[in-house]
């Protein structure tokens, strides 16, 4: 589901009466944090829990008073409510960094370009700005630069996706950091999880797309330079 709500109701209402076995991707559902019970399994990355390590991990770079600028994606959409709880539960751990600005960019880098553009005009001692999504934040990247700042070096970047381009820009240096997602292999698994359960043998559980070979071998969710060499992204 790309909704925890609508997802449910059609599980509910559609699907779970036929008694077939149901793969859930994406997202939880039913107010789950991760696998909801009577599902053949649950596929996911994106939850409560990984936007939550993500902000703290960008919270965490500034070691004394910073201010930041966040850009999430649509609001009223769950991912957007993930992206506002993990900066509230940030921004109660780390008190010294001080958010300046928090819009939604729609995942677009053009919306992104002017809410961080607005954001450095109006505050131009930011020095981190966080984004969740690598295509978007190449609009936040373009408005640091229109603003006479350097990517990366005045002001931190910290994006999500773990994208082709988006490791390109972490191995320029344009990014500070992304972590990673992987939609292929969620696909995958998710139809390997359904294979299994039609064989008579599901799962019944969560499948947690941080213990997956990609990310294992890596040892951390977190793009860096340091690391960047040794990731291979595949979107």
């Amino acid at each position: 589901p790309a909704a925890d709500a609508a997802g449910c109701s059609m599980w509910k209402s559609t699907l779970k009466p036929t008694g077939k076995p149901v793969v859930s991707i994406d997202l939880p559902m039913c107010k789950s944090p991760d696998y909801t019970p009577g599902l053949a399994a649950t596929v996911t990355f994106q939850r409560q829990g990984y936007f939550d390590a993500h902000v703290a991990n960008a919270f965490a770079s500034c070691k004394s008073r910073c201010e930041a600028v966040a850009v999430g994606g649509f609001a009223g959409s769950d991912l957007f409510g993930f992206w506002q709880k993990a900066i509230k539960k940030a921004k109660a751990k780390y008190p010294n960094v001080k958010v300046v600005s928090d819009q939604p960019g729609n995942f677009d880098p053009r919306v992104a370009l002017k809410v961080v553009g607005d954001a450095l005009r109006a505050n131009p001692n930011v020095s981190l700005v966080i984004s969740s999504w690598d295509d978007m934040t190449r609009g936040a990247e373009q408005a640091i630069r229109a603003a006479g700042k350097k990517p990366g070096t005045d002001v931190a970047i910290y994006s999500i996706g773990g994208s082709k381009d988006g490791v390109a820009r972490v191995k320029a240096g344009s990014f500070t950091g992304t972590t990673i997602l992987r939609p292929f292999e969620e696909s995958y698994y998710g139809a390997v999880a359904m294979i299994m359960a039609l064989q008579g043998k599901p799962l019944n559980g969560y499948v947690s797309e941080a213990e997956l070979p990609a990310v294992t071998k890596l040892g951390t969710i977190f793009v860096t330079k340091q690391n960047a060499a040794s990731y291979r992204a595949n979107y």
